[in-house]
């Protein structure tokens, strides 16, 4: 009766401009003797419309056609349904599965309207990108000086990172293998090798512990990393090879061993802790000076700032603020720790003096869940509406692959991703950051191969690894999720030794150092081709359309095209998930006339083997598409 992916019944599909005419249209059994048709919609925050569709003919002998025309006339979220009048009395036709129509339910279809206006920058389109945690990555042999006290060094760079708490029963964090900036400027010969094209570093200003969420001053680079010039030097090395780099921005909270709070009394300033006439006092809500003050998620030594603040505000998005004077340095923008705690104006305003630095600066925000319809706290976030962030990390798609090769139900990873597809603004879903692995999450190879962690603890994470059937099992499904990622609209998001195999569960087990000269050498030519690919199809996976084409039992099959002015350009993966050879002939494919890139051929051979793969690539006639 209708379905919101299909142009058959919407038109145009997905996220649209304000301004745009959406032509909607629904199919109804001439035998409901349907007498008046109507289109609800609601701009949310807004007063309901009710408009008429019209009879506009029939569909085929037994259906008939009913349409109208929207016009949203300003950005936001709009909901909608349908309801018909009928010989059995008024029926609403609601959302069900995948975008068809259901009559009964309460769901509603998602209408995203984002700024006529909204740009993202282009450059990182069709990219590869890589995930740093900068003490992990390479060490060079430059002499530093300046250490911060307090920090204890690995003297082998294959340890596994400390994890149990010190005598006091506390998790510093205070363990260091000493990476650094110029460790990662020495291997950008490595990561162009990989077809990187953005870098993206976990936070490099000076902080007081190994992962830098608890920032101790954001105008200087930590002296462990080195300094302002290795940064700059970094990132103009990275740019003659065509790489950019991305900063961490941790905006909602400091540390409170830092320049602004001093509560460790570390610095000569007199800290928020220390005085209520520090300038650094407004920016901090305190119950009772100074000991009970707004942490973030309760850890004292994170006490959380009060983003609006004019002080704070100016500090960081003010014409000399940190914002610009990072991508003055080199950086080409900035991806925003925890966005949903950070308010919608100082979104708005951090945007602002981005794109006044530097217009086609990337702004991305950590947001876990489908970001065009968040709310945290209370209030519905406008992120991909324009004037705040260019993209998000895409945390569905990796839930998304990882459900379906550990035995998910393959139509949800197609909703998963038709879902994205359809919420998210065009310019905004090019640019997604598509990982399945950060220094948040399990590593990818533990995920699909060892035993899920559940609610064990530290001690059972540190004592595990993969058997050898395990790693091999995990390799195999790696080198689909991998295929996966690669291919889904958005960019590639590879996090430092997922090529090399590491293993490991939650943090700090997912954090431990590169294994230079132990990495695994197939794996990691897998990797380089999968950049090579990016690079070669860029046409094709830098803007291309989404659909899925099979979903069901141990297969998945999917495909990303374009038109050209007299022919539709096509790559289409085929995935078997399984540990047994699959046969495709259910799926209907028309395999025939393409070009193989990688795997299995199934132009005559209509079988896939365990684990198995099949990306072709199909040139075909418009009229024939």
């Amino acid at each position: 009766m209708f379905n919101s992916r299909s142009r058959k019944y919407r038109d145009p599909l997905g996220a649209v401009a304000d301004g745009t005419s959406i032509h909607f249209r629904i199919t109804l059994p001439r035998e409901l003797s349907c007498s008046a048709a109507h289109l609800i919609i609601q701009r949310e925050g807004g007063q309901i419309q009710v408009l008429d569709l019209f009879w506009c003919g029939m569909n085929g002998n037994s259906q008939e056609w009913w349409e109208c025309h929207f016009t949203p006339e300003e950005p936001g979220l709009y909901f909608y349904h349908f309801e018909v009048r009928t010989h059995r009395g008024s029926q609403r036709l609601s959302r069900g599965f995948a975008g068809d129509g259901i009559f009964g339910g309460n769901n509603q279809w998602q209408l995203t309207v984002y700024d006529k206006n909204f740009k993202t920058p282009d450059w990182l389109e069709g990219g590869v990108m890589y995930q740093i945690f900068p003490d992990r990555f390479y060490k060079s042999q430059q002499p530093k000086g300046n250490i911060p006290s307090g920090r204890t060094f690995h003297s082998d760079w294959s340890q596994q990172p400390v994890w149990a708490p010190n005598e006091q029963g506390v998790i510093t964090n205070t363990d260091f293998f000493g990476g650094d900036l110029r460790g990662i400027q020495e291997k950008l010969p490595y990561l162009k090798e990989l077809g990187v094209t953005c870098l993206y570093l976990n936070p490099i200003f000076e902080s007081h512990s190994n992962h830098r969420y608890d920032t101790a001053d954001y105008s200087t680079i930590d002296p462990l990393l080195g300094n302002e010039e290795d940064f700059r030097s970094l990132c103009a090395e990275a740019k003659k090879l065509g790489i950019r780099v991305l900063v961490d921005g941790v905006f909602s909270h400091t540390g409170s061993d830092s320049v602004y709070f001093n509560r460790e009394g570390r610095y000569p300033t007199q800290g928020a802790y220390n005085s209520q006439q520090s300038p650094y006092y407004p920016w901090y809500t305190f119950r009772q000076w100074p000991q009970n003050y707004e942490c973030w998620w309760n850890f004292e030594t994170l006490p959380n700032v009060k983003e609006t603040e004019p002080s704070f505000n100016e500090y960081i998005n003010g014409e000399n603020g940190i914002i610009r004077k990072w991508l003055r340095a080199g950086a080409s923008g900035w991806r925003l720790d925890v966005a949903d705690e950070l308010p919608d104006q100082f979104l708005d305003n951090l945007t602002a003096a981005a794109k006044a630095e530097s217009p086609d600066a990337v702004v991305l925000g950590e947001v876990w869940e489908d970001a065009s319809n968040k709310t945290a706290y209370g209030v519905r976030r406008r992120y991909l509406l324009g004037g705040q962030l260019d993209t998000v990390m895409n945390y569905p798609f990796r839930d998304a692959i990882f459900a379906f090769l550990l035995g998910g139900d393959p139509r949800n990873f197609a909703e998963s991703v038709e879902s994205i597809v359809e919420n998210y603004p065009p310019q905004c879903l090019r640019l997604l950051m598509n990982h399945i692995g950060t220094h948040d999450t399990e590593r990818a190879l533990t995920v699909l191969g060892g035993e899920p962690a559940g609610n064990r603890g530290r001690e059972w994470q540190a004592a595990q690894s993969l058997t050898p059937e395990q790693r091999d099992t995990a390799l195999k499904r790696l080198r689909l999720a991998s295929l996966i990622q690669y291919l889904l609209p958005g960019v590639p998001c590879l996090y430092y030794g997922d090529e090399a195999g590491m293993e490991g569960y939650r943090d700090p087990f997912c954090r431990g150092a590169y294994p230079w000269g132990r990495e695994g050498k197939n794996l990691l030519q897998w990797y380089k081709g999968l950049g090579m690919l990016r690079a070669q199809e860029k046409a094709i996976l830098g803007k291309g359309s989404y659909r899925t084409l099979y979903a069901d039992g141990n297969l998945l099959a999917f495909e990303r095209f374009v038109f050209t002015e007299d022919a539709r350009h096509s790559l289409t993966l085929v995935v078997n998930r399984s540990s047994r050879p699959q046969s495709i002939l259910r799926a209907g494919l028309d395999m025939e006339g393409g070009t193989l890139l990688l795997g299995e051929t199934l132009e005559s051979v209509h079988v896939l083997s365990p684990y198995g793969f099949s990306l072709t690539k199909f040139q075909r006639p418009v009229k024939n598409a």
